[in-house]
């Protein structure tokens, strides 16, 4: 089994910029600017031969160069419930057609259709149970996030192992748009 997820990575100077913001809550572990990316569509655990079909439907995607652009922060879950901290992404149709596109590949190598809505972030931390006022004050002091330009010339398939500090992410194929 390979635990795989589309995904399109964060530059090194955007990935050095969003690490500059990653401090200010107790709870928060934060992800390495190395880990960061966008992720297109996560498609969990896999057997090897599922994960070549979904390889072999991710080559087929079509989609064009476009750029996108990283815009506030937030969190999801409530209070001291929330669970994961993120810098958001400015709509982008170009962007929601390439998640869509990962999608029908996924569902034509045989995927269960994924229910959960597609909102196109950035996790910078994973949380267990933060103080509601420590991730107020730093979505506050972060909300007017704005990243240059990001340009999107390709994306890539990831495979993600659990450690026991962090999750590592390995390129397993990268996709050129055109």
């Amino acid at each position: 089994m390979i635990r795989l997820f589309a995904a399109l990575p964060m530059p090194e100077a955007i990935g050095q910029a969003l690490a500059r913001r990653q401090k200010g809550i107790e709870a928060a572990r934060w992800s390495p600017a190395e880990n960061l990316h966008l992720t297109l569509r996560f498609f969990g655990d896999l057997r090897e031969d599922i994960a070549r079909d979904l390889d072999a439907e991710l080559v087929t995607v079509r989609a064009r160069p476009f750029e996108i652009v990283l815009s506030g922060v937030g969190a999801f879950g409530e209070g001291p419930d929330a669970h994961v901290a993120w810098a958001g992404v400015e709509p982008s149709e170009p962007l929601s057609q390439l998640g869509k596109a990962c999608e029908s590949a996924a569902r034509r190598a045989g995927l269960k259709p994924e229910t959960r809505a597609y909102k196109p972030h950035v996790t910078l931390a994973y949380l267990k149970r933060p103080d509601p006022a420590e991730l107020g004050a730093w979505v506050q002091a972060n909300n007017l996030l704005k990243s240059p330009p990001i340009p999107v010339a390709s994306f890539g398939l990831y495979s993600s192992f659990l450690g026991s500090e962090q999750a590592h992410y390995r390129l397993e194929a990268e996709y050129p748009l055109r």
